[in-house]
């Protein structure tokens, strides 16, 4: 076995051993907040309270984008999903995970907005503590529902959070 089934393997055999009703219906709601329907109506949603217009288009974009790669990655990357205990249909590839990738993209984006914008510390890290913690909780919701590998999610994390970096970088040369 390679360390790559090994990590899936032993990852996925220790998030079952949580499996109950509860457990399930509460990670298909933490799935969901990683959903393309969630992420675009917030999407829309901050666009229309967030007072700077700059920052309202950029979560839009940088949403686009990293949905686009996601697509990208997984038809050139064509990994079958998992064959285990599916709890969820999911159709096409499992490499990157979709839900993993665009949330930590996404949520990543808004962590990175509240860390230079707000300037209640109690709001700002209580606020990027939540986000962080979604973002994780998202990720191992994909592999408790039995349609991602591990490594799919932690590919999915490690390819969205380079992508910020650039993303990011690029939207301050914007700015300048």
């Amino acid at each position: 076995m390679n360390i790559i089934n090994l990590i899936d393997y032993n990852l996925y055999n220790l998030i079952i051993t949580l499996m109950t009703s509860k457990t399930t219906a509460l990670m298909m709601f933490i799935s969901y907040l990683g959903s393309a329907l969630t992420l675009i109506t917030l999407t829309v949603g901050l666009m229309l309270i967030l007072k700077n217009k700059k920052n309202a288009k950029y979560v839009a974009l940088n949403l686009v984008i990293v949905f686009l790669l996601n697509r990208i990655l997984k038809l050139i990357i064509a990994r079958p999903r998992p064959n285990v205990l599916r709890l969820v249909i999911e159709n096409g590839y499992s490499f990157p995970s979709g839900h993993a990738m665009v949330s930590m993209g996404f949520y990543g984006f808004l962590i990175y907005l509240i860390f230079i914008n707000i300037k209640n510390k109690k709001v700002k890290y209580s606020s990027i503590v939540f986000l962080s913690f979604l973002i994780l909780s998202i990720g191992i919701s994909r592999i408790y529902l039995g349609v991602h590998y591990a490594t799919d999610v932690i590919g999915g994390f490690m390819i969205a959070f380079l992508y910020l970096i650039i993303f990011i970088k690029y939207m301050y040369k914007i700015k300048s």
